[in-house]
């Protein structure tokens, strides 16, 4: 897949394409219903597919402070579109001059002047241009206008629940990782880079690996979880490891804890992990964060959310 930073980076002679434009935070499974229909439209018309995205996220630009929790970081979600078949990753950056763009600029200046679309692929609830002025209606007058077709994919739902980036971050938030996942169509991944803690659970026998995320990552709500912690391979060809961790997300009340942090106790796992990027796949929800009157009530839990933990990714 090539990756473009800007609309501009189309090469000489580029051809036409079928686009699709979107924020596409978490690549769930909406978003995927969206993209997988443009590539197929592409490979029907033997032409590239192009996924336009924006980076940062536009609410950040329009309404500074805004910036909402973080499904998926901008690696990450190259991998999952890339993993759709996807010919080219474009990502505009989001400036306030690029947010006064009026539907017709945009239509203009990045359809048809720079991907040449012959196709627009886009979700029936798409808004575009200054103030969100542009709907699917009017994508299809200027369809008609500058010579490429506009197909709507109709929202993706389970029962009465639409799937969308809002939704997830809903769930993450209020801690429920298993409806995250069923809209996702996979596991909600945090990630981040191990750092030093205060070394407690060493002292009680259960070390674990402390990790430092992005300040807008979605981080599940306070309480226990069964995950698996992904280590990526450290040399070229070399796979990644997925072992088994009971997570602690809160303040160690226990300890009159004030900082919010995530850790991850690995099971049967002795290696160092200080200062390797990992990532956090969650898979359920265990038990609410705790205070406890000493050391051996908390062993005593934590060794219970352990054996949580094994039936839970059994």
């Amino acid at each position: 897949m090539q990756r473009w930073r800007g609309y501009h980076g189309a090469p000489v002679g580029w051809g036409r394409s079928v686009v699709t434009i979107g924020v596409f935070d978490g690549i769930h499974k909406g978003h995927q219903a969206i993209i997988g229909h443009a590539v197929k439209r592409a490979r029907d018309m033997g032409v590239q597919s192009v996924v336009v995205t924006f980076d940062p996220h536009p609410a950040e630009v329009v309404r500074a402070g805004s910036h909402p929790a973080v499904l998926t970081e901008p690696a990450r979600k190259a991998e999952l579109i890339e993993a759709l078949g996807v010919d080219v990753l474009c990502v505009v950056p989001f400036t306030p001059d690029f947010s006064r763009l009026s539907p017709e600029a945009f239509v203009h200046d990045v359809l048809v002047e720079q991907l040449h679309a012959a196709l627009v692929v886009v979700g029936e609830n798409f808004r575009f241009g200054h103030r969100a002025a542009g709907d699917v209606a009017l994508l299809e007058r200027l369809g008609r206008t500058f010579g490429f077709g506009v197909e709507g994919a109709p929202l993706v739902s389970d029962e009465d629940t639409v799937f969308s980036s809002t939704y997830i971050r809903a769930c993450v938030a209020a801690g429920d990782v298993t409806a995250a996942a069923a809209a996702l169509g996979r596991s909600h991944r945090l990630e981040g880079v191990v750092v030093r803690g205060d070394q407690r659970g060493r002292e009680i026998g259960f070390p674990t690996a402390n990790l430092l995320c992005h300040r807008y990552a979605a981080v599940p709500a306070d309480g226990i979880y069964a995950a698996w912690l992904i280590r990526r391979g450290g040399r070229a060809g070399q796979r990644a490891e997925r072992l088994p961790a009971a997570v602690s997300i809160g303040t160690n009340p226990t300890f009159s804890g004030r900082e919010r942090r995530i850790e991850a106790y690995v099971l049967d796992f002795s290696d160092d992990l200080y200062g390797e990027r990992l990532a956090l796949d969650f898979v359920a929800y265990l038990r609410e964060m705790r205070s406890y009157d000493g050391i051996e009530p908390l062993v005593a839990q934590i060794a219970e959310d352990v054996a949580q933990t094994r039936r839970a990714l059994a």
